[in-house]
C-alpha cells in the first residue's frame, strides 16, 4: 500500500493473522506485508530506506506448547523418516539392477542353447523348428516385440494345422492360400503363405500386423495369427466357406447371385472400406479392392480381405505418394499419373466392383495375345452373358473402333445417358430387378469413377447411398470422359492411360503403347 504512515502499516500487519512481518519505506511512504510462507532470511543494510519489523508471539504461560515442540521425540522424527525413505529407495534401485542383470543372462543362455523366446503368451513346443533355429537366431527374428500382436504361430504349428499345406483354396501374386483348422476345434482358418520378403521388411511387417489386429469390424476378415520365421511370412485368417466374390459372380456353374444378394454384398464391402478409412486410429487405404478380395460365407456374411499390407496413413495425412500397387482394371487414374494417393483410390476400385455386381461380368473382356478384339467375332461375343451381345453392338459409338465394346464401363456410361439401365443389368437375372434400384446402383457406381478424386464420394457416403438413406447425385459426364477414351482406344490402351495421366497428345508409335501395356501387366496382382 502506498501513501500510509508507519502506524497504519503496523496496524495492518497486526490485524492480519497471516502477516508475519512488514516493511515500511519512509521515503515513498510504502507499506509491504510479508504473509505466511514468505518470510526468509533477513539482513540489515545501512543504505536501505525501508525498515522491516517481524511479529513476535509470546509463549504460553504454562509452557505446554514450548515443551511439546522441544520434546526429544519431535526432534528425532525429522531425522529418522528421511533416513528410512533413502534406505528404501536404494534397496529398490539395487533390486531392479539385479533383476535386469539376471534377465539378460537368462536371455543369452537361452540363445546359446537354441531355445526360442516366447513373446505372445503362447508356450512353444521344445521341438519348435530346431532345424532352422540357427538361421532365425542369426536374423534376430524373435527379438521383435510389438505390443498388441495377435497369436504368433511357428511354421511347424501352421504346417500341422493345414495338414502340411495339403488343401489349397486359392493363389495369386502374393502366394497361395491353404485351408486349415485351429487346434482344439477352435474353428477353420485360411492360411496365406506370402512370398519370401527381405529381413529388412520384418519390423514394418510386425508393426502393420499390430495395426491390422486392432481392427474389429463385422465386414473385415479377422486376423487370427501370423508366422514370421526368417524369410517365412504367413497370415492366419478366419475361414470363409463360400470363397471370394468372383467365384459366385463370374462362375459359369452354380446358382446366380440374385439382385438382393448383390446389393447386400455391395453394402457389406462398402461398410468394411468405410471403417478402414475412418474408423481406425490410422487410416488404412486398401489399394487392391476387387471381387477376389471380397469374401463370402453362409448367412450373408461379407468381408473385405487382403487389407493387411495396404498403405497406412496418419490422421493428419490427406494423401501420400507411394509405388503403384493394385490390379489392372481397378486402378484409379491417379495411380497412372504419379499423383498423390488417398482413400478415394479405393472408392474408384469399389465403383468398378459395383459395376461388375450389376453386370455380372468383368469390367474388361478377355483379350487376344495382341490386345486386339474384333467386333462381331464369335470368340469375343461368346464371353458375354446371354443377350448382352446385341446390347453391346447397339451401343457402339459412331466412329469408334469395335474393340471399345469390350470395355464395359464405357458402355454403361452411354447406356446410362440413354436411360437404359435395365440393359446394364446381368441378363442371367432375367428381369428380376426393379428399374429404379438398377438406376440408383448405376449412378452410385459412375459417381465413384469420376476422374478427379475430389469429385468422388467418400465410402461413408457410398454406404448411405446404397442403404437408400441418401439419394445419389447425377454422375458428371464431363468427369467420365476418360472412360470413352479408354474404351475407344482399347486396342492400344496407351491412349487412355496418357489421357488419364493428364499429358497432352497421343503416342506416336505402337512401341510406346506396348510399353504402357507391359507396365500394367506387372501390377496385375496384389502385393
Amino acid at each position: 500500500m502506498a501513501g500510509v504512515n508507519y502506524t497504519a502499516c503496523r496496524g495492518l500487519c497486526t490485524g492480519i493473522c497471516a502477516c508475519l512481518a512488514y516493511f515500511y519505506d519512509s521515503s515513498s511512504r510504502s507499506c509491504y506485508l510479508v504473509r505466511e510462507k514468505q518470510l526468509g532470511s533477513l539482513y540489515l543494510s545501512s543504505s536501505a530506506s525501508a525498515l522491516g519489523y517481524i511479529k513476535t508471539v509470546h509463549s504460553p504461560q504454562n509452557g505446554t506448547r514450548s515443551n511439546s515442540n522441544s520434546s526429544p521425540g519431535n526432534r528425532i522424527v525429522p531425522i529418522v523418516l528421511p533416513s528410512i525413505a533413502a534406505f528404501l529407495l536404494v534397496a529398490v534401485v539395487a533390486w531392479y539392477a539385479c533383476w535386469r542383470r539376471m534377465s539378460k543372462k537368462c536371455k543369452k543362455k537361452s540363445k546359446r542353447t537354441g531355445v526360442k523366446q516366447v513373446y505372445t503368451g503362447r508356450k512353444k513346443p521344445p521341438s519348435w523348428d530346431t532345424g532352422n533355429a540357427d538361421a532365425d537366431d542369426d536374423e534376430n527374428d524373435d527379438d521383435i516385440v510389438v505390443p498388441g500382436m495377435p497369436t504368433r504361430f511357428s511354421y511347424t504349428e501352421i504346417a500341422t494345422m493345414t495338414g502340411n499345406f495339403g488343401t489349397k483354396i486359392g493363389s495369386g501374386g502374393f502366394g497361395s492360400v491353404y485351408k486349415g483348422e485351429l487346434p482344439g476345434g477352435e474353428g477353420l482358418i485360411a492360411v496365406k503363405k506370402l512370398e519370401a520378403v527381405g529381413v529388412q521388411a520384418k519390423r514394418e511387417f510386425c508393426t502393420e500386423i499390430t495395426v491390422i489386429a486392432n481392427t474389429r469390424h463385422i465386414n473385415l476378415v479377422r486376423l487370427r495369427g501370423f508366422c514370421a520365421e526368417g524369410s517365412r511370412r504367413l497370415l492366419v485368417y478366419e475361414y470363409m466357406n463360400r470363397g471370394s466374390l468372383d467365384r459366385s459372380l463370374f462362375g459359369r456353374t452354380g446358382p446366380v447371385l440374385e439382385w438382393g444378394e448383390r446389393m447386400e454384398v455391395a453394402i457389406g464391402a462398402a461398410r468394411g472400406l468405410a471403417y478402414l478409412h475412418t474408423g481406425c486410429d490410422q487410416k488404412i487405404v486398401h489399394c487392391d479392392v476387387k471381387p477376389e478380395n471380397i469374401l463370402l460365407a453362409d448367412g450373408g456374411q461379407v468381408k473385405i480381405a487382403d487389407f493387411g499390407l495396404a498403405k497406412l496413413m496418419s490422421p493428419e495425412q490427406s494423401a501420400l505418394f507411394t509405388t503403384m500397387r493394385g490390379t489392372r482394371g481397378y486402378l484409379a487414374p491417379e495411380w497412372l499419373s504419379n499423383a498423390a494417393i488417398s482413400d478415394r483410390a479405393d472408392v474408384y476400385s469399389f465403383g468398378m466392383v459395383l459395376l461388375e455386381l450389376i453386370h455380372g461380368r468383368k469390367n474388361r473382356g478377355e483379350q487376344t495375345d495382341h490386345n486386339v478384339a474384333v467386333v462381331g467375332s464369335s470368340e469375343q461375343l461368346s464371353d458375354w452373358p446371354s443377350g448382352w451381345s446385341s446390347v453391346a453392338a447397339a451401343s457402339t459409338p459412331s466412329g469408334a473402333s469395335g474393340s471399345g465394346d469390350e470395355y464395359f464401363p464405357m458402355v454403361a456410361l452411354e447406356l446410362h445417358e440413354q436411360g437404359r439401365h435395365l440393359d446394364i443389368v446381368d441378363a442371367r437375372l432375367e428381369g428380376r430387378v426393379d428399374e429404379a434400384e438398377a438406376a440408383r446402383a448405376v449412378r452410385i457406381a459412375l459417381c465413384c469413377l469420376h476422374e478427379d478424386p475430389a469429385q468422388r464420394p467418400s465410402m461413408a457416403a457410398v454406404v448411405r447411398m446404397l442403404e437408400a438413406t441418401v439419394s445419389p447425385p447425377e454422375p458428371r459426364v464431363e468427369a467420365l470422359g476418360f472412360l470413352r477414351l479408354y474404351g475407344r482406344g482399347y486396342v492400344a490402351p496407351t491412349i487412355s492411360l496418357v489421357a488419364m495421366a493428364g499429358t497432352s497428345g497421343t503416342p506416336s508409335s505402337t512401341a510406346g503403347a506396348s510399353q504402357w501395356t507391359d507396365s500394367l501387366q506387372d501390377v496385375s496382382a496384389p502385393r
